[in-house]
């Protein structure tokens, strides 16, 4: 059966309060950890990997990232068959005992929030009940996902959460404006607890591209109410380089980055690529990043499986990332 990802290859604001803005500086300036660790760092970024891209065993995952990769940074999807958002009390545990064995921080939790068909709207040609990273969540049980994402946030001492915004339609809009008023809803909840609410923009979803994240960032000023900002998602559904979608956004809403590649065929057409290997120019974005002050999670997405495994693949894709961040004159 075709996943999403294959169908589409084949088809080719309420201003916070004077607390929580406080707050919202502090982690700009501590990398979401303490101030002392992002100094003592010459890598301006949280260097990261998503969990799952290497192995759905968590604990081997970890211990390649932490001394096959060397990182102190990883970014939470599912582990053991399951997704985060699912994990048993226990689970949970046994995850933030090899997190501190392996000496790694959690960037954010990588949740399918509203990764799901928008009520009321026909039901989007992308709509898709797999390929969401172990997690299938009724679209009216979005709020009760959120709450759930706020406490884990806070049982990994992370300040960040990632979410999307409802699977793509044809036209989105009619339904905009409410979309938009659930995020900003979902960002609210969000200040209330002194976290922020990272919108990835994917290209199965209502946002995708550099100048839909643009709109929506505008649409959207609440000042927790970031961008997980994914050229490669930006470019396997438009075919442009980087810097045409990157030059739009606001940069200081940028909260988080997504790093994988991708290759674009005559016919529209697109296939993920090895870090390196593909049309995104990670050495241009990296350094672009870095001018303008970017510091938080930059995590490997590998998606490519052309290495074999999961595992060698994320091994091949995260040497081309630090190859892209040596020739951008960046040490991580």
């Amino acid at each position: 059966m075709l996943t999403r990802r294959d169908w589409l290859i084949t088809s080719s604001t309420v201003a916070v309060n004077a607390a929580l803005s406080s707050s919202l500086k502090k982690q700009r300036t501590s990398a979401d950890g303490s101030q002392s660790e992002a100094s003592n760092s010459t890598c301006p970024f949280r260097l990261a990997v998503i969990n799952d891209e290497i192995t759905q065993d968590f604990e081997k995952a970890c211990q390649i990232a932490s001394k096959d990769f060397g990182l102190q940074w990883i970014e939470l999807r599912s582990m053991w068959d399951n997704n985060v958002t699912e994990l048993s009390e226990k689970q949970i545990d046994d995850t933030k005992k090899i997190l501190a064995e392996n000496k790694l921080q959690v960037t954010d939790i990588a949740s399918p929030l509203f990764k799901t068909d928008w009520p009321g709207a026909p039901k989007s040609p992308l709509s898709e009940t797999r390929d969401q990273f172990h997690a299938n969540v009724d679209a009216n049980a979005q709020d009760q996902l959120l709450e759930r994402c706020i406490s884990l946030a806070k049982k990994f001492q992370t300040g960040r959460i990632r979410c999307f915004d409802f699977w793509r339609l044809d036209d989105p809009k009619p339904y905009r404006d409410a979309i938009n008023a659930k995020l900003k809803q979902a960002a609210q909840r969000c200040a209330k607890d002194h976290l922020i609410l990272l919108l990835e923009n994917e290209m199965s979803c209502n946002t995708a591209t550099g100048a839909e994240s643009a709109a929506i960032l505008q649409a959207i000023s609440n000042e927790n109410f970031m961008l997980n900002w994914d050229p490669g998602n930006a470019a396997a559904l438009d075919g442009t380089s980087y810097d045409v979608g990157y030059a739009m956004l606001p940069k200081t809403r940028i909260g988080h980055c997504h790093c994988k590649d991708v290759v674009r065929k005559p016919d529209h057409k697109y296939e993920w690529a090895p870090v390196g290997g593909g049309m995104v120019n990670w050495t241009g974005q990296l350094r672009a990043l870095k001018s303008d002050g970017f510091h938080f999670g930059l995590s490997l997405e590998t998606h490519w499986r052309g290495g074999g495994t999961p595992e060698q693949s994320s091994r091949i894709s995260m040497d081309g990332l630090k190859t892209a961040l040596s020739k951008a004159d960046i040490r991580c």
